[in-house]
């Protein structure tokens, strides 16, 4: 049975398509992926664009995502689905691992932790739900930068200025970026030793979205002299495992 309001359904439609490109694309590719007529796929580009959730770059005759649509995406995070799928799933990774797990987002620069739970008998975390972090500096944000391109990291980190210093460790430049990016994919997992808290250190993978990109990243927190080489790969592999089944949440599988 069709839409009583095809024009919703339509409007709907576009976006979702738009949401699933890497980058703007034509109204002609728009309407012919849709099989909707160009007439139709240009009138609901102009309204959307007059909202503001489609932009257009002219020079290049294409359409992407606006800002609406992007308070939409912040929207939904704030709302807290991926905090409430992601909480028992984490609370399961503690009680197996008994280490402290965190659910960190990427935002910018930065990673915003939106699930803490707290192991038994362990220190206390300055990644408190809600904190925001220098995503370099953390296992978590490591781990959802090693995702992607290397044009996407050079336009966070354009220059030395864009690397906040933490403590009295060597200054990051975009090199030792590259480095310990590089370095968190050969291993599979993002690791952090005393950048944020001396004395501890955290391992990380992240948690991709429909599109191979970084959704949110699963982490794990510890005393570093408590922990040996084997313990942090069977942590990280707990981690993955983790992240690999939000990631089919986040889905619908």
């Amino acid at each position: 049975m069709g839409s009583q309001v095809p024009a919703a359904q339509q409007t709907l439609q576009v976006l979702r398509h738009l949401a699933t490109r890497r980058g703007p694309v034509s109204a002609a590719q728009i309407a012919a992926a849709l099989d909707l007529p160009r007439s139709t796929t240009y009138h609901l580009l102009r309204v959307m664009q007059d909202e503001g959730f489609v932009v257009h770059l002219p020079e290049e005759r294409l359409y992407g995502l606006g800002l609406r649509a992007f308070e939409l995406s912040s929207a939904y995070v704030r709302q807290a689905p991926l905090a409430r799928l992601g909480h028992p799933l984490l609370r399961g990774l503690v009680d197996r691992v008994g280490e402290s797990a965190h659910l960190a987002v990427l935002h910018g620069r930065d990673v915003v932790y939106v699930v803490e739970e707290r192991a038994s008998r362990r220190p206390s975390l300055v990644s408190d739900v809600g904190v925001r972090l220098p995503a370099h500096l953390t296992a978590s944000g490591r781990a959802m930068l090693s995702v992607l391109d290397a044009a996407q990291v050079r336009a966070l980190y354009p220059d030395r200025a864009a690397f906040v210093a933490r403590g009295d460790g060597p200054a990051w430049s975009a090199r030792r970026l590259r480095a310990e990016l590089q370095a968190t994919r050969s291993r599979g997992h993002a690791v952090e030793d005393g950048d944020i808290t001396q004395g501890l250190s955290s391992v990380a993978v992240p948690t991709l979205d429909h599109l191979g990109l970084p959704a949110a990243a699963v982490a794990l927190t510890f005393p570093t002299e408590a922990v040996d080489e084997d313990r942090r790969a069977a942590l990280a592999d707990e981690a993955r495992a983790v992240a690999d089944q939000l990631a089919r949440r986040l889905r619908g599988l």
